[in-house]
């Protein structure tokens, strides 16, 4: 008898996992997903700044899978684990699994904030990335029609919360369409001299994760581009209008973009026991979720304390979750075979993050390993090209880099909402 796997969510995890059983007759899957592409986000910035298209960084789930005799794809919210009943209930059905695979990533974290939650501009899925292209360039366009000196100010001013690559690239292409886009294309603006782009976050450092050489090149990087870097500055609130901060600072501006944390999901049919930090799901070395029988999680919902070299978990980065959707793929092919597992343990290849146009950042462990500029930034394109998920989307955003790059402007700043029906 083939055994069942339902795996929820087809982001690096999940799809790593799916793939590494594909067309394995001892298995058949099924991939859910409440959307029915995968994308790839540390791309999401240049989408919503308007530097590549959306087919660029995604591709749809069954025409990836359609080489896949035993994988088939389910469009669906996941509602609650039934896990005696080894069934899942979905938003518009119910599937029974030999084995369960939770691997839905993480949602944007406003640790509270009501009025964050509300105002602020999340950059967490494709979704959000098209909502910020719309948004920021509606609001240049309107500065460019204001009369108000004090108005376009704080429409052009922009508020990035959150050091992490994310929040460093998103500044940093801030800070250069300020000095090409917007003063070529916006004669209107050309007076707006007070309009800035901050960078805050909590911490006392940028990309905190990464090497002390890396922080401090960053921060010198991002200054040299125009960029106000706020340290130790936590966020408390945001009515649309001004940011105010915890020591009691206000800041004037109309574009709080999010970008300061992330937090796992909850499903209902999993005790509180089950969760640990950050609402992860607590996993032992094989990644099956403690208490539990049969239900694993991968990536970034994972919380796995038992590897020696990462005791507070593995990064919620793209590396461990890929990794651990192979591993877990091994293993269940082991399990099935009768032969011991192999308990996960994480290769760190190194991180990076892009500042601009010709500067990065790249850390390697293995040998210690630390390099930045014009070689760091060839390398992160190349990385990030080949992680790219099928042929067309590597020709399409290499397409697009080069064009953004010779012409130090962009063709995709259109404004696109779909009407409501």
């Amino acid at each position: 008898m083939k055994k069942r796997i339902v795996i929820i969510g087809g982001g690096f995890a999940g799809l790593n996992f799916a793939k590494a059983l594909a067309n394995n007759d001892a298995f058949e899957l099924t991939l859910v997903d409440k959307i029915n592409y995968n994308f790839f986000p540390p791309l999401l910035y240049q989408v919503a700044t308007g530097f590549l298209e959306i087919s660029s960084i995604s591709y749809p789930f069954r025409k990836m899978l359609s080489g896949s005799k035993n994988i088939r794809f389910w469009m669906g919210e996941l509602t609650e684990i039934v896990s005696h009943e080894n069934k899942v209930i979905l938003s518009n059905g119910e599937l029974s699994y030999d084995y369960l695979v939770i691997a839905t990533g993480t949602t944007t974290n406003y640790f509270g904030m009501e009025g964050v939650k509300k105002n602020a501009i999340p950059m967490k899925t494709l979704e959000d990335a098209l909502n910020m292209r719309n948004i920021m360039l509606q609001r240049t366009e309107d500065a460019a029609n204001s009369n108000h000196l004090q108005e376009q100010e704080e429409l052009m001013t922009i508020v990035v919360a959150g050091g992490g690559p994310t929040g460093v690239e998103l500044s940093g292409m801030f800070a250069e369409m300020s000095k090409t886009i917007i003063q070529k294309e916006y004669p209107e603006l050309t007076n707006v001299k007070n309009a800035k782009i901050y960078l805050v976050d909590g911490g006392s450092a940028l990309l905190s994760p990464m090497s002390k050489d890396s922080q401090d090149e960053t921060f010198k990087q991002i200054k040299k581009l125009g960029v106000e870097v706020m340290l130790n500055k936590q966020v408390v609130d945001y009515d649309g209008q001004t940011v105010q901060f915890k020591d009691g600072t206000l800041l004037k501006s109309r574009n709080l973009i999010w970008a300061a944390g992330v937090t796992a999901m909850r499903f209902n049919g999993l005790s509180d026991e089950m969760f640990g930090r950050g609402n992860r799901l607590l996993v032992d070395e094989f990644n099956k979720i403690i208490g539990t029988e049969n239900i694993y999680a991968l990536g970034d919902t994972a919380l796995m304390l038992s590897d020696k070299n990462f005791p507070n978990g593995h990064p919620q980065v793209a590396q461990p979750a890929m990794q651990q959707g192979r591993n877990l793929a091994k293993n269940l092919m082991l399990l099935s075979a009768n032969k011991p597992q192999k308990p996960f343990q994480y290769n760190d290849k190194g991180s990076m993050a892009i500042i601009g146009r010709n500067k990065a950042v790249v850390d390697i462990p293995k040998p210690k390993l630390h390099f930045n500029g014009f070689l760091a930034w060839l390398a992160w394109l190349f990385v990030h090209l080949m992680s790219l998920s099928m042929p067309r989307n590597k020709v399409n955003t290499l397409y697009h880099w080069a064009l953004a790059y010779f012409t130090k402007n962009s063709s995709l700043r259109m404004i696109i909402r779909p009407k409501n029906r």
